[in-house]
């Protein structure tokens, strides 16, 4: 290997604060030109192979052996080492709080860790903006507000989860995984809003000082489950059942496309969410009076956020086909809000949270308003 030039080489190290000390097995390997080797005698599992299935080498292929348990309890060193190799006794610990795989684990997070891989998309490349035409003012005008509603809420599910990710221990990194595409997911949907907003001769449009109140709770709940319950169940699924109405809420092909993408990123998250939930409670059944008292404010809060004009009267008027047909628009509003209802309630059952007795979200929207009468 030829040598390499290094301008100003006598400077390197002039400043240094420490001085070099080679170490006794650098000495002696210098000296003796023998190598230690003593390391390939310390392997956690020898001999596994590990083999593709028709989609690849995914991470069921590799829980084999040994190195397929997942502990019940996480490694009491508390560092990054890898679960299944082997750990020194002098690892520093970095302090994980979360070390209990109840407290973190839903059974589908590797399948949904390799979902998310394999569709991750492009704002800039995958939606057809070309084919963006102008809308009448009172459909651009509700789409853009729409968008900055979605452009508000939809960060808090990647700054909210990835909260927990440095206090979960690694034996779990399956979960820390899923995590990180759910905040690259979030990323694209913030983004992805922001653009269309910006794309159609309109622009931003009001926020909401009472959805913001919304995300700093879901950002200030007390542990990761809380907060999935207060995200995942209602927050996120909320948001999941009006992209599966797409084809109700899009003014344009652009509009669609890009509701049908962000649906799939959303319902790994709920999905996710769902079965984490139902693995704590089976787990630890105490749990579930938190998360009542999670989603008793939620719930609140979510019916205070569609008091206000610009909650309503978007979804309304892009649903009816324009402000002329509001009252459609309205009729059509009620039945989403039956749908978000009755597939809120219907996560619950499936985490094995009996919701029922305690929600006060009713599924006929018009009783918002006899309420508010």
């Amino acid at each position: 290997m030829g040598s390499v030039h290094i301008k100003d080489e006598e400077r390197v190290g002039s400043e240094a604060k420490y001085k070099l000390e080679p170490s006794v097995y650098l000495q002696k390997l210098y000296e003796s030109g023998t190598p230690d080797l003593g390391w390939m005698n310390q392997m956690g599992e020898w001999g596994v192979r590990a083999k593709p299935g028709n989609l690849g080498l995914r991470l069921k292929d590799i829980e084999i052996g040994s190195y397929g348990i997942i502990p019940e309890h996480g490694g009491a060193h508390r560092s990054m080492a890898p679960r299944g190799a082997v750990i020194p006794e002098d690892v520093p610990s970095l302090g994980f709080t979360i070390n209990e795989k109840a407290e973190c684990w839903a059974d589908n997070v590797s399948e949904l860790y390799e979902e998310a891989v394999a569709r991750q998309w492009s704002s800039a490349r995958d939606i057809p903006w070309t084919e963006l035409k102008p809308l009448p003012d009172d459909l651009e005008r509700a789409m853009c507000q729409l968008c900055t509603f979605l452009t508000e809420v939809e960060f808090i599910a990647a700054d909210a989860p990835t909260r927990w990710m440095g206090q979960m221990n690694h034996d779990f990194f399956e979960v820390k995984m899923f995590l990180a595409t759910q905040a690259m997911d979030e990323a694209r949907h913030m983004d992805v809003f922001r653009k269309r907003a910006l794309a159609n001769g309109g622009g931003l449009g009001k926020a909401s000082p009472i959805s913001e109140l919304s995300l700093k709770r879901i950002f200030d709940c007390p542990s990761f489950s809380a907060q999935t319950g207060r995200l995942q169940l209602l927050g996120e699924g909320f948001v999941l059942t009006m992209f599966r109405q797409g084809e109700f809420l899009a003014p344009s092909r652009v509009d669609q496309e890009i509701f049908r993408r962000c649906m799939q990123d959303e319902s790994r998250h709920v999905g996710f969410g769902t079965m984490h939930l139902r693995a704590q409670l089976k787990a630890n059944p105490v749990v579930a009076e938190e998360l009542h008292e999670q989603l008793d404010d939620a719930e609140r809060i979510l019916l205070e956020t569609f008091s206000v004009p610009e909650a309503v009267e978007p979804m309304a008027i892009l649903m009816g086909g324009g402000v002329d047909h509001f009252d459609k628009g309205m009729e059509l509003q009620g039945q989403l809000w039956r749908r978000i209802v009755h597939e809120y309630l219907q996560r619950c059952d499936s985490a094995g949270l009996d919701r029922r007795p305690r929600c006060i979200l009713p599924t006929d929207f018009n009783k918002l308003f006899e309420a508010a009468a």
